[in-house]
Protein backbone atom coordinates (compact mmCIF):
# COMPACT_ATOMS: atom_id res chain seq x y z
CA UNK A 1 0.00 0.00 0.00
CA UNK A 2 1.36 3.56 -0.45
CA UNK A 3 0.04 6.92 0.13
CA UNK A 4 -3.76 7.45 1.57
CA UNK A 5 -3.23 3.62 2.77
CA UNK A 6 0.11 3.65 4.59
CA UNK A 7 -1.16 7.56 6.27
CA UNK A 8 -4.66 5.49 7.38
CA UNK A 9 -2.63 2.76 8.79
CA UNK A 10 -0.68 5.01 10.89
CA UNK A 11 -3.39 7.05 12.05
CA UNK A 12 -5.10 3.57 13.31
CA UNK A 13 -2.18 2.80 15.23
CA UNK A 14 -1.41 5.64 17.08
CA UNK A 15 -5.64 6.65 17.26
CA UNK A 16 -5.85 3.54 19.63
CA UNK A 17 -3.29 5.33 21.70
CA UNK A 18 -4.05 8.51 22.14
CA UNK A 19 -6.98 10.85 22.62
CA UNK A 20 -7.87 11.81 19.65
CA UNK A 21 -11.62 10.16 19.42
CA UNK A 22 -13.55 13.66 20.44
CA UNK A 23 -11.72 15.78 18.05
CA UNK A 24 -12.39 13.05 15.03
CA UNK A 25 -15.90 13.07 15.89
CA UNK A 26 -16.41 16.44 15.33
CA UNK A 27 -15.09 16.89 12.02
CA UNK A 28 -17.64 13.86 11.40
CA UNK A 29 -20.60 15.69 12.84
CA UNK A 30 -19.54 18.71 10.84
CA UNK A 31 -19.28 17.30 7.95
CA UNK A 32 -22.50 15.47 8.78
CA UNK A 33 -24.32 19.11 9.55
CA UNK A 34 -23.16 20.51 6.11
CA UNK A 35 -24.19 17.62 4.24
CA UNK A 36 -27.08 18.39 5.85
CA UNK A 37 -27.42 21.76 4.61
CA UNK A 38 -26.48 20.98 1.44
CA UNK A 39 -29.58 19.21 0.36
CA UNK A 40 -32.41 17.81 1.80
CA UNK A 41 -31.68 16.93 5.91
CA UNK A 42 -32.60 12.94 5.14
CA UNK A 43 -29.82 10.12 4.13
CA UNK A 44 -32.54 9.09 1.69
CA UNK A 45 -32.73 12.01 -0.32
CA UNK A 46 -29.04 13.46 0.07
CA UNK A 47 -26.41 11.21 -1.24
CA UNK A 48 -23.74 13.37 0.54
CA UNK A 49 -25.51 12.90 3.53
CA UNK A 50 -25.68 9.30 3.35
CA UNK A 51 -21.82 9.47 2.87
CA UNK A 52 -21.54 11.57 5.62
CA UNK A 53 -23.28 9.14 7.73
CA UNK A 54 -22.30 5.67 6.63
CA UNK A 55 -18.58 7.74 7.51
CA UNK A 56 -19.53 8.92 10.96
CA UNK A 57 -20.81 5.25 12.24
CA UNK A 58 -17.98 3.91 10.67
CA UNK A 59 -15.64 5.47 13.21
CA UNK A 60 -18.21 4.95 16.18
CA UNK A 61 -19.83 8.46 16.50
CA UNK A 62 -22.99 7.50 18.87
CA UNK A 63 -25.91 7.60 16.82
CA UNK A 64 -28.17 9.66 19.16
CA UNK A 65 -24.94 11.92 18.23
CA UNK A 66 -26.20 11.78 14.43
CA UNK A 67 -29.93 11.95 15.10
CA UNK A 68 -29.24 15.47 17.70
CA UNK A 69 -27.86 16.91 14.14
CA UNK A 70 -30.14 15.86 11.82
CA UNK A 71 -33.11 17.11 14.26
CA UNK A 72 -31.25 20.54 14.37
CA UNK A 73 -31.21 20.59 10.55
CA UNK A 74 -34.20 19.41 9.99
CA UNK A 75 -36.00 22.39 12.02
CA UNK A 76 -33.52 25.10 10.88
CA UNK A 77 -32.08 25.66 14.99
CA UNK A 78 -28.54 25.24 13.89
CA UNK A 79 -27.49 28.64 13.02
CA UNK A 80 -23.35 27.99 12.81
CA UNK A 81 -22.25 28.33 8.96
CA UNK A 82 -19.09 26.41 7.50
CA UNK A 83 -17.33 27.29 4.51
CA UNK A 84 -16.12 24.60 2.89
CA UNK A 85 -11.86 25.25 1.72
CA UNK A 86 -9.46 23.12 -0.43
CA UNK A 87 -5.49 23.52 0.15
CA UNK A 88 -3.01 22.38 -2.48
CA UNK A 89 0.82 21.98 -1.43
CA UNK A 90 3.80 20.66 -0.83
CA UNK A 91 5.52 19.13 1.86
CA UNK A 92 9.02 17.22 2.56
CA UNK A 93 10.51 14.94 -0.41
CA UNK A 94 8.38 17.20 -2.72
CA UNK A 95 5.40 15.79 -1.58
CA UNK A 96 1.95 16.78 -2.78
CA UNK A 97 -0.60 17.39 -0.36
CA UNK A 98 -4.15 18.21 -0.47
CA UNK A 99 -5.71 19.32 2.36
CA UNK A 100 -10.00 19.66 3.07
CA UNK A 101 -11.14 21.92 5.57
CA UNK A 102 -14.42 23.59 7.32
CA UNK A 103 -14.59 26.64 8.94
CA UNK A 104 -16.48 29.43 10.30
CA UNK A 105 -13.78 31.98 9.88
CA UNK A 106 -11.34 31.61 6.77
CA UNK A 107 -8.89 33.94 7.72
CA UNK A 108 -8.18 32.20 10.98
CA UNK A 109 -8.27 28.71 8.94
CA UNK A 110 -5.98 30.37 5.96
CA UNK A 111 -2.89 31.52 8.83
CA UNK A 112 -3.56 28.17 10.54
CA UNK A 113 -2.91 26.07 8.04
CA UNK A 114 -0.20 28.43 6.20
CA UNK A 115 1.55 27.95 8.94
CA UNK A 116 1.88 24.48 9.64
CA UNK A 117 3.08 23.74 6.24
CA UNK A 118 6.14 26.73 6.83
CA UNK A 119 6.80 25.16 10.12
CA UNK A 120 7.08 21.70 8.72
CA UNK A 121 9.02 22.14 5.91
CA UNK A 122 6.39 22.47 3.86
CA UNK A 123 4.91 25.18 1.08
CA UNK A 124 1.36 25.84 0.23
CA UNK A 125 0.65 26.26 -3.36
CA UNK A 126 -1.59 28.18 -5.89
CA UNK A 127 -4.97 26.41 -6.54
CA UNK A 128 -4.42 23.98 -9.12
CA UNK A 129 -1.12 22.85 -8.58
CA UNK A 130 -1.21 19.56 -7.22
CA UNK A 131 -4.99 18.55 -7.86
CA UNK A 132 -4.55 17.10 -11.07
CA UNK A 133 -2.41 14.01 -9.54
CA UNK A 134 -5.23 12.96 -6.99
CA UNK A 135 -8.98 11.39 -7.68
CA UNK A 136 -11.75 11.34 -5.33
CA UNK A 137 -12.93 8.12 -4.28
CA UNK A 138 -14.85 6.55 -1.01
CA UNK A 139 -12.57 4.07 0.63
CA UNK A 140 -13.31 1.42 2.90
CA UNK A 141 -10.89 0.04 5.59
CA UNK A 142 -11.46 -3.49 7.23
CA UNK A 143 -8.64 -5.42 8.98
CA UNK A 144 -6.96 -8.49 7.67
CA UNK A 145 -8.43 -10.86 9.81
CA UNK A 146 -12.27 -10.17 8.06
CA UNK A 147 -11.24 -11.99 5.25
CA UNK A 148 -8.09 -13.22 3.30
CA UNK A 149 -7.03 -10.55 0.19
CA UNK A 150 -8.69 -12.67 -3.10
CA UNK A 151 -12.08 -12.66 -0.63
CA UNK A 152 -12.30 -9.30 -0.11
CA UNK A 153 -11.15 -8.29 -3.60
CA UNK A 154 -13.85 -10.88 -5.18
CA UNK A 155 -16.30 -8.95 -2.74
CA UNK A 156 -15.55 -5.74 -3.05
CA UNK A 157 -15.74 -6.09 -6.95
CA UNK A 158 -19.14 -8.14 -6.76
CA UNK A 159 -20.91 -5.16 -5.04
CA UNK A 160 -19.70 -2.75 -7.71
CA UNK A 161 -16.19 -1.20 -5.87
CA UNK A 162 -13.21 -0.34 -8.52
CA UNK A 163 -10.25 -1.83 -6.36
CA UNK A 164 -9.26 -3.56 -3.37
CA UNK A 165 -6.00 -3.22 -1.74
CA UNK A 166 -4.62 -5.61 0.94
CA UNK A 167 -1.36 -5.86 2.98
CA UNK A 168 -0.98 -7.31 6.53
CA UNK A 169 -2.52 -4.42 8.00
CA UNK A 170 -5.89 -5.08 6.11
CA UNK A 171 -8.02 -4.67 3.01
CA UNK A 172 -9.08 -1.13 1.86
CA UNK A 173 -11.79 -1.21 -0.88
CA UNK A 174 -12.00 1.67 -3.20
CA UNK A 175 -15.65 2.99 -5.26
CA UNK A 176 -16.83 5.98 -7.17
CA UNK A 177 -17.95 8.48 -4.79
CA UNK A 178 -21.33 7.83 -6.05
CA UNK A 179 -21.05 4.42 -5.34
CA UNK A 180 -19.94 4.88 -2.07
CA UNK A 181 -23.56 4.32 0.09
CA UNK A 182 -24.57 1.40 -1.57
CA UNK A 183 -21.03 -0.43 -1.88
CA UNK A 184 -20.27 0.23 1.93
CA UNK A 185 -23.64 -1.08 3.09
CA UNK A 186 -23.38 -4.12 0.84
CA UNK A 187 -19.76 -4.83 2.24
CA UNK A 188 -21.33 -4.05 5.75
CA UNK A 189 -24.10 -6.90 5.61
CA UNK A 190 -21.03 -9.21 4.48
CA UNK A 191 -18.23 -8.37 7.04
CA UNK A 192 -19.57 -5.85 9.57
CA UNK A 193 -19.21 -2.64 10.43
CA UNK A 194 -15.93 -1.56 8.60
CA UNK A 195 -12.52 -0.21 10.96
CA UNK A 196 -12.76 2.72 8.79
CA UNK A 197 -15.29 4.39 5.43
CA UNK A 198 -15.31 7.76 3.35
CA UNK A 199 -14.54 10.02 0.64
CA UNK A 200 -10.43 10.62 0.06
CA UNK A 201 -8.10 11.80 -2.35
CA UNK A 202 -6.39 9.06 -3.92
CA UNK A 203 -2.81 9.90 -5.88
CA UNK A 204 -2.85 8.34 -9.17
CA UNK A 205 0.88 8.47 -9.04
CA UNK A 206 3.04 8.03 -5.66
CA UNK A 207 6.76 9.41 -5.16
CA UNK A 208 9.55 7.12 -3.32
CA UNK A 209 10.74 8.69 0.23
CA UNK A 210 13.49 8.07 2.47
CA UNK A 211 12.92 8.37 6.18
CA UNK A 212 13.65 11.24 7.02
CA UNK A 213 11.99 12.60 4.50
CA UNK A 214 9.01 10.44 5.55
CA UNK A 215 9.59 11.86 9.28
CA UNK A 216 9.06 15.44 8.45
CA UNK A 217 6.26 14.29 6.14
CA UNK A 218 4.24 12.77 8.71
CA UNK A 219 5.01 15.49 11.48
CA UNK A 220 3.58 17.98 9.09
CA UNK A 221 0.47 15.46 7.97
CA UNK A 222 -0.44 15.02 11.72
CA UNK A 223 -0.09 18.66 12.44
CA UNK A 224 -2.86 19.45 10.11
CA UNK A 225 -4.73 16.22 11.09
CA UNK A 226 -4.64 18.04 14.47
CA UNK A 227 -5.89 21.35 13.14
CA UNK A 228 -10.17 21.68 14.15
CA UNK A 229 -10.39 23.38 11.14
CA UNK A 230 -9.44 20.39 8.76
CA UNK A 231 -11.17 17.35 8.20
CA UNK A 232 -8.79 15.54 5.68
CA UNK A 233 -5.38 15.25 4.46
CA UNK A 234 -4.19 13.17 1.30
CA UNK A 235 -0.75 12.91 0.10
CA UNK A 236 1.48 11.28 -2.89
CA UNK A 237 4.49 9.79 -0.87
CA UNK A 238 5.44 5.97 -0.73
CA UNK A 239 7.51 4.74 1.67
CA UNK A 240 9.29 0.95 2.32
CA UNK A 241 7.61 -1.13 4.85
CA UNK A 242 10.61 -1.23 6.40
CA UNK A 243 10.35 2.74 7.26
CA UNK A 244 6.49 2.69 8.14
CA UNK A 245 7.51 0.04 10.96
CA UNK A 246 10.44 2.28 12.29
CA UNK A 247 7.88 5.23 11.61
CA UNK A 248 4.93 3.57 13.83
CA UNK A 249 6.44 2.22 15.79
Amino acid sequence: MAGHSKWANIQHRKGAQDAKRAKRFAKLVREVIVAARAGQPDPDHNARLRTAIVAAKAQSVPKENIERVLKKAQGGEDDVNFDELRYEGFGPGGIALMVDAMTDNRNRTAAEVRSIFNKHGGALGESGSVNYMFERFGAIRYESKVASADDMFEAALEVGASDCESDDDGHEVFCAPDDFGDVSEALAEKFGAPDDAGLIWKAQTTVPIDEKAAESLFKLMEALDDCDDVQNVAANFDVSDDVMQKLSA
